[in-house]
């Protein structure tokens, strides 16, 4: 039976110079090198990727609660570029160094703005949340999305308050009714789905405020620089992903330099633990390399 994750080796709280924390999990070798996963959608630290391939690897496999979800506390207005900051200060904390990023799902935003705060050595997007307010993508949206842009883009006080009545049920229901059969064979498989519900049930634990932050800064216009990011990028999207971006991140790669596009035939949006060894092996060769 294949594995797709496995419960955390450590767990703890950073306290931030604020007076914040941010919860994190940890899995792999203590002295591996370190690759800090910005996770999707109100999931919280307890959901990593790689069972097997993180040990295998040598890599010191961090997640991060970012702000309202899981432990961490609750920044109301919160930006990317505090993200990032709040990254840094956790690298610094955790002595993590210039780690490599995974940004997965509504994480891949967040995990571009710390590339672009020079926080990364490098960086794999994978089944990226993209920027869905371009104009660009305008024409491919359907109906119903469309209308949850817009309001992210003219009224996001609106549509935060919209996205605060989420709940963990609803967030699952609503991955199971929009995920190809590929994807539910992954997330209805009884080990996975019992640890992303778990991830769900404590992303929501302090209530759906930090996921709805989230989801508007996601949703929204990126007040992002990606020609300024330095660092070596891989882009990876599924074939049959249905959810995250409306080309499979052929827009995406072209504004970031020299990222190197990866479509994967016959797969979805659960990429992250279905190609957990290519994705990994792929990036510690960027960090070695630094291309």
């Amino acid at each position: 039976m294949t594995v797709y994750v496995d419960d955390p080796a450590r767990l703890g709280e950073s306290r931030l110079s604020d007076g914040r924390t941010l919860g994190w999990a940890e899995w792999g070798p203590s002295d591996g090198t370190p690759v800090l996963l910005c996770p999707g959608a109100a999931t919280s630290r307890w959901l990593g990727f790689g069972a097997g391939a993180v040990e295998a690897r040598g890599v010191r496999l961090v997640s991060v609660d970012r702000p309202g979800l899981g432990v961490s506390t609750p920044a109301p207005g919160h930006t990317f570029s505090d993200f990032a900051g709040d990254i840094r200060q956790l690298c610094e904390l955790r002595g993590l160094g210039r780690p490599a990023i995974v940004g997965n799902s509504q994480g891949a935003p967040f995990a571009l703005a710390c590339a672009q705060e020079g926080i990364a050595s490098a960086l794999a997007i994978v089944s990226g949340a993209d920027e869905v307010a371009a104009p660009e993508f305008a024409p491919a949206l359907a109906a119903d999305l469309r209308g949850l842009v817009e309001r992210a883009v003219c009224d996001p006080a609106g549509a935060e308050e919209f996205f605060a009545g989420f709940t963990a049920a609803a967030m699952w229901d609503m991955v199971m009714a929009g995920s190809p059969a590929c994807d539910l064979a992954v997330y209805q498989e009884p080990g996975f789905a019992g640890a992303y519900r778990r991830a769900l049930d404590e992303g929501f634990a302090q209530g759906a405020a930090g996921y709805a932050r989230d989801t508007v800064l996601a949703m929204g216009r990126w007040p992002l620089a990606l020609d300024r990011i330095t660092v070596p990028v891989d882009i990876w999207y599924g074939e049959r992903d249905t959810s995250h971006s409306p080309d499979n991140g052929a827009l995406l790669a072209t504004r970031v330099p020299g990222a190197e596009h990866r479509v994967v035939p016959g797969t979805g949006g659960a990429l992250l633990w279905t190609h957990a060894e290519p994705v990994l092996a792929a990036l510690l060769a960027k960090v070695t390399t630094g291309r």
